[in-house]
C-alpha cells in the first residue's frame, strides 16, 4: 500500500515539473503566469506530502508574486484594448 501512495506523491512531483517545463514554451504573459501558478499550487501539494520544507517554502512564496503579476498583466491588457477601442472610435470619426 505504502508503494501507491509514493507513486501517487512522485506522479505530483513530475506533473509539477511538467508545469514549470510548459512555463518556457509560453508566449503569452498572462498563459505563462496561469500555468506557473498553478505549478505552484501543485508543487505546494506535492511538497506537503513529500515533506520537503524547502520546495513548500519556495512555493509558496512564489505564488503570490505570480498571482499578483498575473493581475497587473490583465490589467495592462485591459487598459490596452480600451486604448485600442478609443483610438478606432477616434479614427471612424475622422473618415466619416
Amino acid at each position: 500500500m505504502m508503494h501507491g501512495i509514493f507513486a501517487g506523491v512522485d506522479l505530483l512531483g513530475y506533473v509539477s515539473s511538467a508545469l514549470v517545463l510548459l512555463t518556457f514554451s509560453l508566449r503569452s504573459l498572462i498563459a505563462l503566469r496561469s500555468v506557473a501558478i498553478a505549478s505552484n499550487v501543485t508543487f505546494i501539494a506535492y511538497a506537503s506530502a513529500a515533506h520537503l520544507q524547502p520546495v513548500l517554502v519556495l512555493h509558496a512564496a512564489l505564488l503570490p508574486i505570480n498571482v499578483w503579476r498575473l493581475c497587473q498583466c490583465v490589467i495592462a491588457r485591459t487598459r490596452t484594448a480600451r486604448l485600442r477601442a478609443r483610438l478606432a472610435d477616434g479614427l471612424e470619426g475622422r473618415r466619416s
